[in-house]
């Protein structure tokens, strides 16, 4: 402990801004939460009538109502495939079954988690499930002491991990593919360190096995890695890409023999809905949806100025993730697929922890202008 008291806080970066530049910053992140403000998709909140394509899963679906089609599905491949059926005929057929597209082969998930429930039952998977959310937590208190601000801001990253996590890691959402892959990616940035990534690695493989956009978090790593020179780490995860796009192409010629070109093919992903598509991804898959959303949308945004007041790896990490990400839902995926935010959601609110003192530093550096 003693050795980390000389090393800079977190929001010792703002003491030596130029005050002029504390200014800039602050009236970009104004304009940036009055964007999200005036650009927020309150026809996808709940309470609006929701498009007829709309997959009602985390936000949207009560606990004491029936379960929605995707869920029901994935409940059914599962109980096939734990029959001992195959993955991808039964895959292919069950999402037939229901008009759900095939084509392209990412129509249709990995089989890893269905395979793995197939085997291990409801109660195996919740007893995974606990093992795995108090393995992260575990990891993340441990990783906490060492960081800079890291055990001065304990208590309140816990929590909103916490918080992050349980919006959609419940027995009821455990057949979700990015509820596990937003998960093993909290616990592989809370097991990396520099010269020490082999936990992290084969966490974020494991994501990478259960849904494909996990891919994001491990093309990060690798550019950090190799932005600090470190060349055996970023090889280690330029490796991982290729492994993920071995697995990928046998996933997708074995779709193929089971589809054929009188299958109708799925709607583009490439939907560019904008700053409103991220900040609707974000509400909808957090408790954020409970409160209107002109005030939502900018909430949505505050923990990326706490992420990036956080000096630290974790804090440059955190950062550069949920930007990612941020960035990627405003391009990428329709109004029904809000729930890919899932897969960021244990991490996105711990910015929130770093928060106040981000602001407090901005506001004396402009004081000096």
């Amino acid at each position: 402990m003693a050795r980390l008291r000389g090393r800079p806080k977190p929001w010792d970066r703002f003491a030596h801004w130029a005050p002029g530049a504390a200014l800039v910053v602050i009236a970009l992140s104004l304009l940036a939460l009055l964007a999200a403000a005036l650009t927020v998709r309150n026809d996808l909140l709940p309470g609006a009538t929701p498009p007829a394509t709309q997959v009602a899963t985390v936000a949207t679906v009560p606990d004491s109502v029936e379960r929605d089609t995707d869920l029901q599905l994935y409940d059914r491949i599962i109980a096939r495939v734990g029959q001992g059926e195959g993955y991808y005929h039964v895959a292919v057929e069950e999402q037939r079954a229901r008009d759900f597209p095939v084509r392209p082969g990412l129509a249709v998930r990995l089989p890893t988690l269905a395979v793995v429930s197939g085997w291990l039952g409801e109660w195996g998977m919740m007893t995974l499930a606990s093992l795995l959310a108090l393995g992260t937590l575990a990891a993340w208190y441990w990783r906490l002491e060492n960081e800079p601000g890291g055990a001065d801001h304990r208590l309140y990253v816990m929590l909103l991990l916490v918080i992050g996590t349980a919006v959609g890691f419940k027995p009821q959402y455990l057949v979700l593919h990015e509820v596990w892959a937003g998960v093993l990616l909290a616990l592989a940035l809370a097991l990396h360190r520099r010269g020490r990534w082999l936990g992290a690695w084969i966490a974020a493989g494991l994501a990478l096995t259960i849904r494909e956009h996990a891919l994001p978090f491990v093309l990060l790593m690798g550019a950090l890695a190799a932005v600090r020179g470190d060349r055996r780490e970023a090889l280690a995860w330029g490796g991982l890409v290729l492994l993920f796009g071995l697995m990928l192409a046998l996933h997708l010629a074995q779709v193929a023999e089971f589809t054929n070109a009188s299958d109708p093919l799925s709607p583009g992903w490439l939907a560019w809905r904008g700053l409103g598509g991220w900040t609707g991804n974000i509400i909808l898959s957090s408790p954020l949806q409970f409160i209107p959303g002109r005030l939502a949308a900018p909430l949505a945004l505050l923990p990326l100025l706490g992420w990036a007041g956080w000096k630290s790896d974790l804090g440059l990490a955190g950062f550069l993730l949920c930007l990612g990400y941020g960035v990627l839902f405003m391009i990428a995926g329709r109004d029904a697929n809000f729930y890919w935010a899932l897969v960021i959601m244990p991490l996105w609110f711990i910015g929130l922890a770093f928060l106040p003192r981000t602001l407090a530093g901005l506001w004396n550096s402009a004081r000096d202008y």
